[in-house]
């Protein structure tokens, strides 16, 4: 049975906001621009400007998820007493719908405002400029209709997808790009592993929460897998991306320092043993962070074996 006594426990509103703004799952913003960048050096290329526009750019788009997220979920009913994982400011009813709805507002306007500065610095043509623009866009209506509006996506199981597309391919392409200002193939599997490992965060998230979502309409990508499929595809996700960081590796900078991601390995065959004998949805609930934490060490950690190639 769920322990509700975190709403009979008090909260202070800076508290409220600081579980909304869900502190914990920022690394995993960071993690793409560190790959990014860090391919960036290796080809020569490095801008510390152009790098930490992007990355605070990112951050502030993951922070606009959050409160999205919370929203969203919070006027439709979703997360309800019953979820095994933690209700925040708007469920105890300690932020209001219109005091998230402006936070929203101000997340959004941070995040234009940080990434206009950044195209600014970084785009060398008027095409660039319009094609960054455009992504940029896209990425605000997707931290947003992930959980907001009629037909949320995240409701539809999509959001995996999305994950994929953000958090990996246009996070390290992206910020490669604007640092090198080439476009070729070379950064695809590292964007590729690190999207892969953003994704094992979310299906850890989903998976503690199938049995309430599926009571409550959201249609996450696990709950249409099922807890035994969800936790196979969990492991996949994760065996997916070190093959993927591993393959680039092999094909580009095998070097001694090239292989220091391999440190992360012992972790992830951890949590793949541990998903795969640990069924309840109660065993889940430690997983998000753990993937977190993961996500960002592998990715560190490759970026690490580049700088000092």
């Amino acid at each position: 049975m769920t322990d509700n006594s975190q709403l009979a426990t008090p909260i202070s509103h800076p508290q409220a906001w600081i579980e909304s703004l869900r502190p914990r799952t920022l690394p995993l913003a960071c993690a793409s621009i560190i790959t990014g960048s860090a391919l960036a050096w290796w080809q020569g290329s490095f801008n510390l400007t152009t790098a930490l526009l992007a990355l605070l750019t990112t951050v502030l788009l993951q922070i606009l998820s959050n409160l999205a997220n919370d929203y969203g979920d919070a006027v439709k009913g979703s997360d309800t007493p019953a979820r095994i994982g933690p209700l925040r400011g708007m469920q105890k009813g300690a932020i209001t719908q219109q005091q998230m709805r402006m936070a929203m507002a101000l997340a959004v306007a941070l995040s234009m405002l940080s990434g206009i500065m950044l195209l600014i610095r970084s785009c060398k043509t008027l095409s660039d400029m319009l094609g960054f623009l455009l992504l940029g866009a896209l990425a605000i209506v997707a931290a947003i209709a992930y959980t907001v509006g009629r037909k949320p996506y995240g409701y539809l199981g999509l959001g995996d997808v999305s994950v994929m597309i953000f958090f990996g391919w246009l996070g390290v392409i992206g910020s490669w790009y604007l640092q090198t200002h080439q476009f070729n193939l070379l950064p695809l599997l590292p964007a590729t592993g690190c999207g892969l490992m953003a994704t094992a965060v979310l299906n850890a998230n989903n998976m503690r929460d199938i049995e309430n979502d599926r009571q409550n309409g959201k249609f996450t990508l696990a709950v249409r897998l099922g807890p035994r499929r969800a936790r196979h595809y969990h492991v996949l996700l994760l065996a997916g991306a070190i093959a993927s960081f591993t393959l680039f590796t092999l094909m580009n900078n095998p070097q001694p320092f090239g292989w220091l991601f391999l440190l992360a390995v012992p972790l992830i065959w951890q949590q793949a043993r541990y998903v795969i004998h640990e069924s309840s949805a109660m065993a889940m609930r430690p997983l998000l962070v753990r993937t977190v934490k993961t996500a960002l060490l592998i990715n560190v950690l490759f970026a690490i074996g580049l700088l000092l190639s």
